[in-house]
């Protein structure tokens, strides 16, 4: 990967914040987009601008094309069997509600199970809290090892006949942690029981096949591959999104609609109800083609890297605490940390005057704050622009906020 050529691919990056160099470290939160992307928006309005499937005029025509050009770019993308089993959403938060308003909802019981694990975004557990009300089912937690990890065993003593469904992230938006979801979904089926995976983490940074990952649904969001906000995906196995029903109704989503009674389109647009996110669509189509063209294993490697001299730099700054694996090879590209005496929203004020971009606070992860014994953490999220500059920078910003806050009080 050649990074200063990347870089120059996205025009943010090119610009002074608080009269420092930006250092965009905050793209588990949303990435930046490169140039491909945000022309490829911009010439849908410009040239082209029309709702799809509807019309027969030109303009529809290639609109639909392009979207369902794009839907096609994830089928590969994810190497997903079918286009049937590609829907697009809002995000990932949109893709775990449908699974759960739709299929969970419909599926448990009383007396069943749907497991999780403790490193859950909120979008991965209030969705099943509320499955848990409505149908009474039972919500259990998978432990965590010390170092923010999960352990098989714990999975296999976790899921039980009992259990249903089993929901758990890919990657940790606030550990880091690469969770072994191939061995996962193995033991779920064993247990007859349906995985859900968030892939908002994983997606963006490594190649996901979810044939070979046999899961069951994978949810995912443009905004952090690179591509617009408002469009996601979800996928699911062609035979449980058959047998579910659609959550959002109206236009676009219907084949027959009588006085009393309606029938729903086949997949993918039974799930697909109004106008669509077209520009959506389109962007993440271009984003798709842009990873695959520097490549998602080069993409991967790359943060693996900067991950690694992430925990040998940082861990020399006085007073800071990393959480998640200290093993590179078992996290993301993010480092989450905590400096002694100092609050996580100062942390990332001092930064921010250097012209650091960091997220500080719980990360809609409350649970998991509870769990590290912390209220907030700051946290540092790299992608395929950043550098090990940018991580000295960072670096160099904690030695000041340190010294700065020891100063103060």
């Amino acid at each position: 990967m050649n990074i200063q050529d990347i870089r120059r691919q996205f025009p943010i990056l090119d610009q002074e914040v608080n009269d420092h160099p930006l250092v965009y470290l905050d793209s588990s939160a949303t990435s930046q987009k490169p140039i491909q992307v945000i022309e490829a928006v911009n010439q849908y309005y410009r040239e082209y601008n029309s709702n799809v499937h509807r019309g027969v005029h030109t303009l529809g025509t290639k609109a639909t094309d392009a979207y369902e050009g794009a839907r096609e770019k994830v089928r590969k993308f994810i190497n997903a069997k079918s286009l049937e089993e590609v829907i697009f959403t809002r995000g990932t938060t949109t893709s775990l509600n449908t699974v759960a308003a739709s299929y969970a909802a419909a599926n448990l019981k009383q007396g069943d199970e749907i497991v999780i694990t403790h490193m859950e975004h909120h979008s991965n557990i209030i969705p099943w809290q509320q499955v848990a009300k409505r149908t009474g089912a039972r919500l259990k937690y998978i432990p965590l090892q010390e170092d923010g990890t999960l352990s098989l065993e714990d999975v296999r003593e976790a899921i039980t006949d009992n259990t249903k469904l089993v929901s758990v992230t890919q990657v940790s938006n606030v550990l880091g942690t690469i969770n072994p979801i191939k061995e996962i979904a193995k033991i779920a089926h064993e247990h007859n029981a349906v995985i859900v995976v968030d892939g908002a983490q994983s997606a963006p940074h490594m190649l996901v096949d979810v044939q070979d990952l046999d899961c069951d649904f994978f949810a995912f969001s443009g905004h952090k591959m690179c591509g617009p906000t408002g469009i996601g995906v979800l996928y699911g196995k062609k035979h449980l999104l058959e047998n579910m029903e659609p959550i959002e109704f109206g236009g676009e989503m219907i084949d027959f609609v009588h006085l009393y009674e309606s029938t729903w389109k086949e997949l993918p647009w039974k799930f697909e109800g109004g106008t669509p996110i077209i520009a959506g669509a389109i962007g993440l189509g271009a984003a798709i083609d842009f990873l695959n063209e520097v490549g998602l294993e080069q993409i991967a490697e790359h943060d693996h890297k900067l991950a690694a001299y992430a925990l040998d730099k940082l861990s020399s700054v006085e007073g800071i605490t990393i959480y998640g694996p200290h093993d590179a090879a078992k996290r993301g590209g993010l480092v989450t940390f905590n400096l002694t005496d100092v609050h996580p929203h100062d942390v990332a004020t001092v930064l921010d005057a250097e012209g650091i971009a960091v997220r500080a606070g719980h990360h809609c992860a409350q649970p998991l704050m509870r769990w590290l014994n912390v209220t907030a953490t700051a946290r540092a999220s790299f992608y395929l622009y950043n550098t090990e500059e940018d991580i000295d920078r960072l670096s160099e910003g904690l030695v000041k906020a340190k010294e700065y806050f020891s100063d103060v009080f």
